[in-house]
């Protein structure tokens, strides 16, 4: 086995990279066309996700196989090597495989337990088999990662760990609020009628949206979803968990004029521009937050804005103190005022003051002046302060101010009236747009920082025990396969050698009755098969373990099995692979048994 994976995901890439790193539907297959050209390669498939492109190859030699596929890579997506190389990561043999049974199980997702890609997977798959470049041992290796996945979520609660991207995505939009209430009642759009932008539909339509509008370059596919939408989910009876969502398809054109209606956006599209400028939002939202929908710039409000939050604030309370020295009116028109209850007998309140004031303030509060406002009592005078505060006054002439800094008033922003979901690589929507007031924007880029911080289920533990005993059971199933080839033709020689003995025997002994011929052939072929069946099935025992590679070519040498008779049961064996992946549709979900398709049991046929 040499199954060799190149690739970049959210993990190695930032999404700048993977953006303009994103694979087109024609660009997949020219690369899987030109992978399987290319020299060290004999199959290979593409796995294209919006967070992750993976190149896997069956390769006869490791480096030239990652300078091929690395090169490859790079030439179908318009990223330059030297730029895409940093952030490219390598896999080989058991290590590859590890890693897509991981991927499968959704432990290497953005959303980590997420269930979309398995089909994602399947898809893979399914175009890899139709082009033909998908083999023995990446026919093997995707379908028993279908399983892998399977298993770890109905096995494990990994589902409680994460959800799809397109929920995750919502439950971002909603501000942790649950999506389902978030969204019921709402007008949604969807931008795009692929395979992500379906599962977003459905999401919506199962939550309960009042409106569902899907757009779509090819209107046909956008009025199949619809139409799909409203049987599955629309016109039902009127009971208390049934939603009555109105599902319809509109042309690409017809996006701006849905944009001004809509509350919720889904786009994933294969656009390779923008879908949805900055300018196209703001007039959707424009007059729909009763504001202006560019954010003004910090800094930018004038004084008219200032003195309106200023007037605003709370009354400062000084109280009528008699006799007290300082000017009332003045100190309410000072810095203090933003003080909401501050004492004339404060520091703050003899800020400012010339000596000969203070000294007049001090004797005043030595007379034990109580503040008259309800509830409040004067504290008690630090008079070795005051006697610092005026030695302070003394020697420059005044006190120094210490002026509490004006209150910033934030201005408030208008609730999102417009939110965004862009689940699109590369990017749908403009991404100034979240500088728009009453528009939200999660697009990838948020996502990943997002889930970076979600915590992970106990049960993630349990998946990946799991993988781990898949990968010890795929790699023993591989090298038992290997020696697959040579057991059966050493079968088929023991066969031709049975005929020839037994046609020997009709020439010397021509007078054998058909029950006789039929006795003693039956005798030789069961004694054929005894003899062998010790050493094959423990020669298939022995390959399945680590390093039992070898014993293949141990029995073609022992046995002096020709090579060629070898290869061509391998290539028989790969046809009948084909065959059946191509009758099931590449979804062979049952595990293979290698004993019933490769090996005649010579007891069943000694009690026979």
């Amino acid at each position: 086995m040499s199954l060799l994976v190149v690739g970049l995901s959210h993990r190695s890439a930032p999404v700048s990279v993977l953006e303009r790193a994103a694979l087109s539907a024609d660009a997949q297959i020219k690369l899987l066309q030109d992978t399987v050209a290319a020299e060290p390669v004999a199959e290979a498939a593409v796995l294209a996700t919006c967070n992750r492109i993976e190149l896997y190859a069956d390769v006869d030699k490791f480096h030239a196989g990652v300078a091929e596929l690395s090169t490859l890579l790079a030439q179908h997506s318009g990223v330059g090597l030297e730029e895409l190389t940093p952030y490219l990561y390598v896999h080989y043999e058991d290590r590859a495989v590890h890693h897509f049974f991981s991927v499968a199980c959704g432990l290497d997702s953005m959303v980590v337990g997420e269930g979309q890609i398995l089909g994602q997977i399947k898809d893979a798959l399914a175009t890899a088999q139709e082009l033909h470049t998908a083999g023995r041992l990446l026919n093997d290796l995707f379908q028993q990662a279908l399983r892998v996945g399977k298993r770890a979520h109905s096995e494990t609660g990994i589902d409680r760990a994460g959800q799809s991207l397109v929920t995750f995505g919502l439950e971002q939009l909603s501000s942790g609020a649950p999506a389902d209430a978030w969204l019921k009642g709402k007008r949604a759009l969807v931008i795009g009628a692929g395979s992500m932008s379906s599962l977003a539909a459905a999401t919506l339509a199962r939550a309960g949206v009042a409106e569902l509008v899907v757009a779509n370059r090819t209107f046909d596919r956008a009025e199949r979803l619809a139409t799909l939408l409203a049987e599955q989910y629309g016109q039902r009876p009127a009971e208390p968990d049934d939603v009555d969502v109105l599902a319809r398809a509109v042309p690409m054109e017809s996006v701006p004029d849905e944009l001004t209606r809509a509350d919720v956006v889904v786009s994933c599209t294969g656009a390779t521009g923008l879908v949805l400028t900055a300018d196209l939002v703001a007039e959707a939202v424009e007059g729909r937050t009763g504001a202006p929908a560019v954010e003004r710039a910090a800094g930018s409000d004038s004084d008219s804005d200032s003195d309106s939050v200023r007037s605003g604030l709370p009354p400062t309370s000084v109280g009528s103190e008699d006799g007290c020295p300082l000017d009332l009116s003045a100190v309410q028109g000072s810095a203090v005022q933003g003080a909401s209850g501050f004492s004339v007998m404060g520091e703050a309140a003899v800020a400012g003051m010339d000596a000969a004031t203070l000294e007049q303030h001090a004797a005043w509060v030595d007379n034990g002046t109580v503040d008259r406002r309800e509830g409040r009592r004067t504290p008690e005078i630090d008079t070795d302060a005051v006697a610092a505060l005026a030695a302070a006054a003394a020697t420059l002439g005044r006190v120094p101010e210490r002026r509490r800094p004006e209150p910033v008033a934030e201005v408030p922003r208008p609730l999102p009236v417009l939110s965004l979901l862009d689940l699109a690589m590369p990017r749908d929507i403009d991404a100034a747009v979240h500088r728009l007031l009453g528009v939200r924007l999660v697009d990838i880029e948020s996502l990943a920082e997002a889930s970076a911080d979600a915590p992970m289920a106990a049960d993630v533990d349990q998946v990946r025990r799991i993988v781990s005993d898949e990968v010890a059971a795929f790699d023993a199933a591989q090298r038992a396969a290997h020696i697959t080839p040579t057991v059966v033709a050493l079968r088929a020689m023991a066969a031709d050698v049975v005929a020839s003995e037994i046609a020997r025997l009709d020439g010397r002994l021509p007078g054998l009755d058909d029950k006789q011929r039929g006795e003693i052939t039956q005798t030789v072929r069961r004694v054929v098969d005894k003899l062998l069946h010790a050493p094959t099935v423990r020669v298939k025992q022995l390959a399945a373990e680590p390093g039992g590679a070898g014993y293949a070519d141990a029995l073609r040498t022992l046995f002096d099995l020709d090579a060629e008779t070898v290869a061509a049961v391998s290539r028989a064996d790969d046809d009948s692979r084909d065959h059946n992946s191509a009758a099931l549709g590449g979804l062979d979900f049952g595990r293979e048994n290698f004993d019933s398709n490769n090996f005649e049991s010579a007891e069943n046929r000694g009690r026979a």
